[in-house]
């Protein structure tokens, strides 16, 4: 077991969520704690974190803070899918691997059918285009109703504005809806230099879980509607998932901060900056493989067990065993620092 002490002042890169919160997001939320305001988000914060939202896409929105990713994605595909539908994502999707079959919960059963993508874990529009007809108008079997994309992909990697049109295309032509997990949306936006309306709705995309937990908050996410047809029923589902906070000032006080200055677009530009600053100072390293490079703020690598085994055993933190032999996981955040890297390069150097 290493030394609890010396791995205290390693470099963390296992994961964006595992980092503190922006100063700035603290001072808001201590300064929401002063007087009382209206509760379930009828407070003066929750209304300006809507107006911020709407000008940031360039149009109306309909906004539902929950205060975590996985209700945001779940709630999200359960207005659009009914019981006997299908939702198309990559194999590799998050909805797929990390959130323990909430979608199918939130949704009464609809499933989520694997379509195939690319390396870097994006979806094929030829492919989704094949999937989306998936035994249409049989009753036998599920019928495709939403399509789910995540930005950036579980693999690090950025879809890009034509590969994005390219699949609403192919949703508005069989007429299935589109949902974008963006949990790391900032960083997607931070690489691309796209306006964010560019690659949400004027791509098709008809609801977006707009992350900030990953990017500096304490807990919040935004289920940003595009559709606004269904704000209801989403206002309806949130409720009964047990996901509207009778406080809602404090999930507002965050988003508002998060939102206020850019401070959203920064965090996300650093990140990215630590992550490019991470992939050429391992590039340097004799024997290190890139294996997917630092499309924004995440990294995959592989080592040798030996030198895997050594960086854990000294206290460096980061994710290995999930992607196959001796590859490593190593996402930077808004706190990750260039001391932070140069620290874990040098520290593969030694190990190699």
């Amino acid at each position: 077991m290493s030394d609890s002490s010396s791995a205290s002042v390693r470099p963390y890169l296992a994961s964006d969520n595992g980092v503190g919160v922006s100063p700035q997001i603290l001072a808001a939320l201590s300064a929401a704690n002063h007087g009382a305001m209206y509760s379930y988000g009828a407070d003066e914060i929750s209304a300006r974190v809507e107006r911020r939202l709407a000008a940031l896409f360039e149009r109306e929105v309909a906004v539902f803070l929950v205060s975590t990713g996985t209700a945001a994605n779940a709630l999200s595909l359960a207005a659009f899918t009914p019981p006997w539908g299908a939702v198309l994502c990559h194999a590799d999707s998050h909805i797929e691997k990390d959130e323990c079959g909430a979608v199918e919960f939130f949704a009464a059963g609809a499933r989520l059918v694997h379509v195939a993508g690319d390396a870097g874990g994006r979806l094929d529009p030829e492919a989704l285009a094949v999937a989306a007809q998936m035994n249409k108008g049989d009753v036998h079997g599920v019928q495709p109703a939403c399509v789910s994309v995540t930005q950036i992909s579980e693999f690090g990697a950025l879809y890009s504005p034509d590969h994005l049109n390219a699949i609403g295309a192919v949703c508005r032509a069989a007429g299935l809806k589109l949902h974008m997990d963006g949990a790391r949306f900032a960083n997607a936006v931070a690489a691309s230099g796209a306006r964010p309306a560019d690659i949400t709705w004027k791509a098709g995309v008809d609801v977006l879980s707009f992350g900030a937990t990953k990017n500096g908050a304490m807990g919040v996410e935004a289920v940003v509607l595009f559709d606004l047809d269904k704000a209801q029923e989403l206002a309806f589902r949130r409720k009964r998932a047990g996901h509207l906070s009778s406080k809602m000032r404090f999930l507002a006080a965050q988003m508002d901060a998060y939102l206020e200055g850019d401070l959203w677009l920064a965090n996300a530009r650093h990140a990215n900056a630590m992550a490019a600053r991470l992939e050429a100072g391992l590039r340097a390293v004799a024997g290190v493989e890139v294996v997917q490079p630092a499309e924004a703020n995440m990294l995959f690598v592989r080592l040798p067990q030996t030198a895997i085994d050594t960086l854990l055993a000294q206290g460096f933190r980061f994710y290995a065993d999930r992607w196959g032999a001796g590859v490593i996981r190593l996402v930077t955040a808004f706190a990750t620092t260039g001391e932070d890297v140069d620290a874990f390069v040098a520290g593969v150097r030694a190990a190699m």
